[in-house]
């Protein structure tokens, strides 16, 4: 009943079953007839209400559909007569989707040779793995013309049930189940067989556009997404208004929006390295006037000099640029504090020289947490005053 009908409408019917699945969380309802398709064939199953309670699943098990609800929602159910009210909006945008990707699946088979492997209909985006290494974007936009021509065309989309008729005699494009009774082939005229128990459209005409959306790598084979209808209005909304935004902001046409955009990249790109040059610059500068200030002369001997600075304004970032600019120039044991941060770092570029007996004694104290290597120590700490405390001690520890 549920390929047949697809109307909002309420539809009668009877609850013969409350029966809870072992999660606990949720229970199953299985009536005597039903409107709502159980998830299968890659489509998911439908959803509605049935007397105003939410479905969140349909599924089939052991040969029963069931509409799985909510425990605490189904408190609100007996068995005996329902009301059915199917997500006709819902279960419209599936069939598309399904329609659509019989279709630009036989044209990708018929176009290259390549079958499909396997599909998956998403709530907002379908896939579909193609046993082929690569397909180009040429291949692809021959592909996607060719759907186009063909939901143009209009073609009738025709259910055939085996038995009576014989499977045998339709070129199927994919193996058909074993083990069933009868089995639903969905041909899309002059286009498509293909064995199939998910909601189809009437004609290709009823999908209206499909578009691929892109390609990737997956095990071996290309894995194609797409989608169709009315997704594909909304997506293009979105992408129409994005690039209205871009085109006001940056003042060029929609159609030089890439362009565009590609150029205003490449000038933050360029500006952002002149940047980085100027802070590098800028850290040099300081680390310079640091040595100056402790006595010592870029590229000399330190004789084992510790150099402690706590910079009151500076984050952890420009500090740890300071400390990298000096660490070339001295080989003192440096120690540089953010005081915004409560952080600190410390270098000594000395091959063979471990700082971390200098630090470790004070830093403890000072209840910090971090740590490192022989040239390079990291710490933090809860509060402004345990680094100050921290500075102390390693000043008294270095003056004695």
């Amino acid at each position: 009943m549920y390929y047949d009908y697809a109307s909002p409408a309420p539809f009668a019917a009877n609850i013969i079953e409350l029966r809870p699945l072992a999660d606990g969380e949720k229970t199953a309802l299985v009536m005597d007839r039903t409107i709502f398709y159980p998830e299968g064939g890659g489509q998911s199953g439908d959803r509605g209400t049935v007397n105003g309670v939410p479905l969140l699943d349909v599924q089939e098990k052991d040969g029963d559909i069931l509409h799985i609800v909510s425990t605490i929602n189904s408190k609100q159910l007996n068995c005996g007569p329902a009301e059915m009210t199917l997500d006709a909006g819902r279960r419209r945008d599936f069939t598309v989707q399904h329609t659509g990707q019989h279709l630009l699946s036989g044209l990708i088979l018929r176009l290259t040779g390549k079958h499909t492997v396997s599909m998956r209909l998403g709530e907002e985006i379908n896939t579909i793995d193609v046993d082929s290494p690569e397909l180009s974007p040429q291949v692809l936009a021959q592909v996607e013309d060719a759907v186009m021509d063909a939901i143009e065309e209009d073609h009738p989309v025709i259910i055939h049930r085996c038995p009576p008729e014989d499977i045998t005699a339709f070129p199927l494009r994919k193996t058909p189940p074993q083990g069933e009774d009868v089995i639903r082939v969905v041909e899309i005229e002059g286009n498509d067989f293909s064995p199939c128990c998910g909601t189809h459209c009437k004609s290709s005409g009823q999908i209206g556009i499909l578009r691929i959306l892109g390609t990737e790598k997956y095990k071996g084979m290309i894995r194609v997404s797409f989608i169709a209808g009315r997704r594909a209005l909304w997506d293009s909304r979105i992408l129409h208004d994005n690039a209205g935004i871009i085109s006001r902001s940056l003042k060029v046409p929609l159609g030089e929006t890439g362009k565009a955009a590609l150029a205003l990249l490449e000038k933050a790109n360029s500006l952002e390295r002149h940047i980085k040059e100027l802070e590098d610059s800028a850290a040099e500068t300081r680390a310079l006037a640091l040595l100056k200030k402790a006595g010592l002369e870029p590229g000399g001997s330190a004789n084992g000099k510790m150099i402690i600075e706590s910079f009151s304004a500076e984050g952890i970032e420009e500090v740890l640029r300071i400390g990298r600019a000096a660490q070339k120039l001295t080989n003192a044991v440096l120690v540089f504090a953010s005081e915004p941060d409560c952080k600190f770092a410390a270098f000594c570029p000395v091959k063979g020289f471990d700082i971390r007996p200098l630090i470790t004694k004070a830093f403890e104290k000072a209840v910090g947490k971090g740590g490192g290597g022989p040239s390079f120590f990291q710490g933090q700490f809860a509060r402004a005053a345990d680094l100050s405390g921290f500075l102390e001690e390693l000043k008294a520890n270095a003056d004695a």
